[in-house]
């Protein structure tokens, strides 16, 4: 008696096993005829990455201020916002101080201005979330990294790339 017992107990089991299986193998039905199935939301990808992780001091406004300011610390990092090429280092540009410029394809350059210290050479190619500066306050009132995208040249507004709601 108590192996049909045990042979009823190990049938049913392995029955619900077998019934759970179909279950997670076994195609969806299609939706109904004039039932809207909406497709998944997906997030969008954003192109560049934050430079640095301090607060924003500033936004970008097109006039004054061509990009973003994000405070620091003397010493904090700054990262390649996209895979690219350097192709400007140097303290030329008169209210930037020490700054990289990074091209990422034909319409769009990154510049991280106010470095301390720079950490990468003209030319070198660099990778998304590098490091590439350390944050200072050359020719400004504080320690910050001011970024900013261009678009063909002309400087946009980054926080949509930043979040992702603008790809190109």
């Amino acid at each position: 008696m108590q192996h049909l017992h045990t042979f009823v107990f190990r049938t049913g089991a392995a029955l619900l096993v077998a019934a759970g299986l179909a279950a997670c193998t076994t195609p969806a039905p299609p939706p109904r005829a004039g039932v809207n199935v909406p497709p998944p939301v997906q997030q969008p990808q954003a192109m560049f990455i934050r430079p640095a992780s301090g607060s924003t001091v500033a936004r970008f406004d097109g006039v004054r201020n061509k990009g973003l300011d994000i405070a620091g610390n003397l010493g904090d990092p700054i990262v390649a916002a996209a895979d690219g090429r350097v192709v400007y280092v140097g303290g030329e540009l008169r209210s930037y101080g020490n700054m990289v410029i990074i091209k990422h394809n034909e319409t769009f350059l990154t510049a991280y201005a106010h470095a301390q210290t720079i950490l990468v050479k003209e030319n070198a190619v660099v990778r998304q979330g590098q490091k590439i500066a350390e944050m200072g306050k050359s020719d400004t009132d504080r320690v910050k990294v001011h970024f900013e995208i261009r678009k063909n040249g002309t400087a946009v507004d980054p926080e949509p790339y930043l979040s992702g709601r603008l790809q190109h």
